[in-house]
Formats: C-alpha cells, sequence, structure tokens
C-alpha cells in the first residue's frame, strides 16, 4: 500500500498529493510516468511524476478532476493510501543521458499549459541541478488556474508567466511569449512543450518557424500504460509509436498531432457515462 503524505488542491480540480514509495523515488527519472491504481476495484490511471525525492522516499503526482477513476484518487485524503503504485515506466528525457559536455552548451526553454505545467517541473529541476539555462513560460486561461509558478521561480534562469485573459503576466499564449523572446535576441538550442495537445501542435508549429528544435510529451493519449490497449497508438514520424512505451516525449516535428487528437477524443462518451453513474466509495467504509 501507498501512503499518502500530502495533499493540496492547486485550483478547483488539480490536485498534488506527496506518496511514499521508496523504491519508485529511488529510480524515478524526469519525464517517466507512473500508473495509479485508487483501491482493488479501481482502473489503471497514468500519471506523468511531477517530483520525486530518493532520499525522502516519495514520489509527487498531480491528478486533474476529468472522470470517474480521477475522482477517485483525489477523494484519498492523507494517512489513507493507494492500492497500486507502479513505475518509473516510459523513457526518461532524453537530457536525463546527455554527456556532460553536450549539456554545457544547451539553452532550454519549456512551455507549459495547464496541468502539464506539474511535469515540466522535474524537467526544469534536473537541469537546474545541472548548471543548464532554462527559461520557463507558464500558461493558463486566467490567473487562478496557475500552477507551480513559486516552484519554478526556484528552478529556472527566467519565468514567463502568460494568461489569456491578461490577468497576470503577460496578455497572450506561450507561443506569443517565445516569438517576443526571440524577437528581443533569446536564442534556445531546445524548446520542450507539455500541455494540452492544441497547444503543443502550435508551440511546434511556432518552433518550426523559429528554427527551434522541440519535445513533446503525450502522456495525455495514456490508458492502459503498458502498451496493451492501443489507445496511444500516434503516428510520429511516418511511423505508429506507442506513447507509452516509446515515448512519451517525442520529436513535436514528426508527430501527427490532427490524429493525436483524434484519439485523445474516443473515450469521451464512455467517459461521461461513467461520471454520470459514479458514486465515489473512498473513505465510506468500504
Amino acid at each position: 500500500m501507498y501512503q499518502i503524505l500530502t495533499k493540496e488542491m492547486l485550483t478547483p480540480n488539480i490536485c498534488r498529493m506527496k506518496v511514499s514509495a521508496q523504491r519508485l523515488a529511488a529510480a524515478a527519472q524526469p519525464g517517466q510516468f507512473l500508473i495509479v491504481r485508487a483501491d482493488e476495484k479501481g482502473e489503471r490511471i497514468p500519471l506523468t511524476i511531477s517530483d520525486y525525492d530518493a532520499k525522502e522516499g516519495t514520489v509527487t503526482i498531480v491528478t486533474q478532476k476529468i472522470g470517474a477513476s480521477s475522482s477517485d484518487i483525489i477523494a484519498h485524503e492523507p494517512g489513507e493510501a493507494f492500492s497500486d503504485v507502479v513505475g518509473p515506466l516510459g523513457n526518461a528525457s532524453d537530457f536525463c543521458s546527455m554527456p556532460a559536455e553536450e549539456l554545457a552548451g544547451q539553452r532550454y526553454v519549456f512551455i507549459a499549459g495547464g496541468v502539464g505545467t506539474a511535469p515540466v517541473y522535474p524537467q526544469v529541476k534536473w537541469l537546474h541541478e545541472h548548471n543548464v539555462p532554462v527559461d520557463v513560460i507558464v500558461g493558463a486561461r486566467n490567473k487562478d488556474l496557475l500552477i507551480y509558478v513559486e516552484e519554478f521561480r526556484s528552478v529556472a534562469d527566467n519565468l514567463y508567466i502568460c494568461t489569456d485573459d491578461g490577468s497576470e503576466g503577460f496578455h497572450g499564449v506561450g507561443t506569443a511569449m517565445l516569438e517576443k523572446l526571440v524577437a528581443e535576441g533569446r536564442k534556445y538550442t531546445q524548446a520542450v512543450a507539455i500541455g494540452p495537445m492544441i497547444m503543443m501542435k502550435f508551440s511546434t508549429l511556432t518552433c518550426k518557424k523559429l528554427g527551434i528544435p522541440i519535445i513533446v510529451s503525450l502522456n495525455s493519449l495514456m490508458v492502459d500504460g503498458t502498451g496493451m490497449c492501443g489507445a496511444c497508438r500516434v503516428t510520429v514520424g511516418g511511423k505508429t509509436r506507442f506513447a507509452c512505451v516509446e515515448g512519451p516525449e517525442f520529436d513535436g516535428y514528426e508527430v501527427d498531432f490532427d490524429e493525436a487528437m483524434r484519439r485523445q477524443g474516443q473515450y469521451k462518451s464512455e467517459e461521461a457515462e461513467a461520471n454520470e453513474h459514479h458514486v465515489c466509495k473512498i473513505g465510506r467504509g468500504k
């Protein structure tokens, strides 16, 4: 059993939990994910690792309330435990295996949106610990939906906040902020975008225009997390790839985002039906 040590609602529907998982924490790397089951009858939910501490023996997950299973995860309270937490799964971010001399010449920019902001944090933290310059662009519809702002202030060289309504920071989307920075003379060797699929698509188009290589994370496509269900199939570089076992990170230039967005919506009706009939049993003496 994996005990929940802390719980915090970052927004009305985004929850952060720190979970005791000694062996997972010791093996985790940026870019990887876990599979969580709320209870013995629960669905397997892939969640990207949002932080880890090998000494403390903890991993941090951030869950957005979307369907019945994510609601059951969020319903847990500190002191309670998840039935299963499996991982770390997936491939670590490419920079984790870069030689030191190659890393020394890099300057990264991250474009983060929505709940995808959370898994950006361990990547930026890792690069900061290895003395690689990193800028972070965080976007949200309004200031109340921004997450991980203070965490990024401690690890990013520069943090740029963007809101669609102008309630905080730059009035506009993250891609417009990136274009502004490049126009002002900022040079980047690598971009990484994690967030809604449409945001990653336009981040890729913008980076292509600016001549910046970009990596995107297709973690939002994953369902089973082991490649068995096939739900995360996507065309990358003209070939069918599985986000959970071959990713979740891919070269953005090669991803067929239109196909990915169609696949992402394939379970909408089932999800709506599950929500309609869902009764959360967590904490009710099941």
